[in-house]
């Protein structure tokens, strides 16, 4: 057994697909399985039911793959320790933002960024904020950008922006002529919302519970602009961040601040039992200071 199948265990393990593993991995799809299938043979254990259209890890499997991920997590902190003593001012920085977020701040501070720092190289990717903690416990992305509450006993928080929740509704809607609102007395409006990956849809309905009603949500997206032309049109009310109602066209929708707000944080994080390159450490200090 030596790392490279640890590697190939894991990728098939993410893709559930040998044929896509094989091409995330430039390799031939028949020399993956035959490498997989020697780790198999060594350990005396099948890995992997390969009975279904999709492949997936059997018990032994599971155990084999969250140490191998414990083991290849290690191997990245001990070249990124190296790649710092040797290239001060270098390195690769894997940033997981969310599109809401990434819409709203990103492209202004990563410009800067580079500007400061054009040695490091960086890496952007793209999840929803309620699967961010999970990919940076993972180490599938070196620091990410989410909502407020997290476990911080499991990481380290650099505050990015506090806001709260706004109504957006169309300017004809009978709401309108608000200048305030409760969220109760929305409890019998049709709610345009995000999909349910977003955090953003889990604290709305949360709140809507909390005030004594389920929403009622007629329509749901992962595009933002796509939820302020829906309310444009008239189908519906939305709840967006103060940041978000600015991109707005105002000429056809109205925004009204709630009486109770709601909070809307977002921060970075890194978790904390594991190594922070200089790449990242410069980007967290970056916000800290400018931000």
């Amino acid at each position: 057994m030596d790392v490279r199948h640890l590697h190939y265990l894991t990728e098939v393990a993410k893709h559930k697909n040998f044929t896509r593993a094989s091409e995330a991995l430039h390799i031939s799809q028949p020399s993956l399985s035959k490498m997989v299938k020697s780790l198999e043979e060594e350990l005396g254990t099948p890995l992997f039911d390969r009975a279904g259209k999709q492949v997936q890890l059997t018990d032994a499997g599971i155990i084999v793959y969250e140490q191998a991920e414990s083991i290849l997590s290690s191997l990245r902190d001990l070249s990124d320790s190296l790649y710092d003593l040797m290239h001060l001012k270098r390195g690769t920085i894997k940033i997981g933002i969310p599109p809401i977020i990434g819409t709203l701040f990103f492209p202004t501070i990563i410009k800067a960024f580079r500007e400061q720092y054009p040695e490091i190289h960086i890496q952007l990717v793209e999840y929803g904020a309620k699967r961010m903690q999970k990919f940076v416990e993972q180490g599938e992305v070196d620091v990410g950008v989410v909502l407020l509450p997290v476990d911080e006993n499991m990481f380290f928080t650099t505050p990015l922006a506090r806001e709260t929740l706004q109504l957006v509704v169309h300017k004809s809607h009978p709401l309108a002529q608000h200048s305030t609102i409760s969220l109760k007395e929305l409890k019998d409006e049709t709610l345009i919302s995000f999909h349910e990956d977003f955090t953003m849809h889990e604290m709305v309905y949360n709140e809507c519970l909390k005030n004594g009603f389920t929403p009622n949500i007629a329509f749901k997206s992962s595009q933002w602009d796509f939820i302020g032309e829906l309310v444009a049109a008239n189908l519906g009310i939305a709840l967006f961040p103060y940041s978000l109602c600015e991109k707005l066209d105002l000429e056809h929708v109205k925004v009204i601040n709630l009486e109770n707000a709601i909070p809307w944080e977002i921060a970075l994080i890194v978790k904390k039992d594991r190594y922070i390159s200089y790449a990242t450490q410069a980007f967290i200090d970056y916000i800290k200071s400018t931000v």
